[in-house]
């Protein structure tokens, strides 16, 4: 299923645009989260479906979509999705897709050169590949007047060098090539660790787990908060539990430590959670639940 409408809400003084490129399901229920048995979708399958989980080919629902920042006079873009035309022999989903990131931004009224700073949560390929485009077989940043904001953990990690060793999965290397490297040799990459603060509402913070750098994206405006948590979470079982990590989990223990850490924070300061790739409304409220949490409520959107 694809939307071509964006979705927006306002916290505080700051916008966030949804734009989705696509959602439906994607992977198997127990093979994208392995630790969640059948009793656990099928226990909760009255609130997972149809948005997280699709009963019929016990498949877990998500979402490629991107978001988008408008703070304090700048556009910040969350992500850049899979990118068109790129090689990824090893990933069906993200092979010669035809996706137009681009033109959705636009028909949102965010041309590229609107785009004041780019996040890359981590280097997966489903967020980096609209870094770049193809300028007549060369890939070229999309975003020419952006800095693009790298965790320099995951660039040390997936670089060529390869700082971290192990870990690597047969695309990520081209995943480096079309998408992240062009962007450092056109001098636009800001290579950041630990904490980096993008303006007086936006600060990125270290979530390490998934990737050796992944990240989150707090914002606190007014009394409003919400924190994009990128891939530490797939799946609303998670939420349930933290400590179920996700088969795409570089270091499955740490992911799962950051992930309660992450959700305590959001559950005791009110924080509206805020994943890569949850379908539906694409963010929740959680609050806690014995040794977990629970979902207390879904985003919902002017008009809706």
């Amino acid at each position: 299923m694809t939307n071509e409408s964006a979705q927006s809400i306002v916290l505080g003084d700051v916008e966030v645009i949804r734009i989705v490129e696509w959602q439906g399901p994607f992977a198997p229920a127990r093979t994208l989260v392995p630790d969640a048995g059948a009793e656990v979708w099928k226990g909760n399958e009255e609130w997972l479906a149809p948005d997280h989980w699709a009963p019929d080919e016990d498949s877990a629902v998500m979402a490629l979509q991107s978001w988008v920042l408008r703070s304090g006079g700048r556009t910040v873009l969350v992500d850049t999705g899979v990118g068109a035309g790129r090689e990824r022999p090893g990933s069906p989903h993200f092979h010669h897709r035809t996706d137009d990131l681009p033109g959705r931004l636009e028909r949102a009224g965010i041309r590229p050169e609107d785009v004041d700073v780019v996040v890359n949560t981590h280097l997966h390929a489903d967020h980096v590949g609209w870094n770049t485009r193809d300028a007549g077989g060369a890939w070229v940043p999309t975003f020419p007047n952006a800095r693009y904001l790298v965790p320099a953990a995951d660039d040390f990690h997936f670089g060529p060098d390869n700082g971290y060793g192990g870990g690597l999965h047969a695309d990520d290397r081209l995943v480096h090539e079309d998408s992240v490297a062009p962007v450092h040799r056109a001098g636009l990459v800001d290579l950041w660790d630990g904490a980096h603060r993008i303006d007086d509402h936006l600060v990125l913070e270290s979530a390490p787990g998934h990737t050796p750098g992944s990240a989150v994206l707090r914002l606190a405006s007014g009394t409003d908060r919400a924190v994009f948590v990128g891939d530490l979470l797939h799946s609303p079982v998670q939420i349930l539990d933290p400590g179920r990590a996700s088969c795409f989990c570089l270091d499955p223990r740490g992911a799962s430590a950051t992930r309660r850490r992450v959700l305590e924070r959001a559950a005791d300061t009110r924080e509206l959670v805020v994943p890569a790739h949850f379908g539906g409304s694409g963010a929740a409220e959680v609050r806690r639940q014995g040794t977990g949490f629970a979902v207390a409520g879904w985003a919902t959107y002017p008009g809706e």
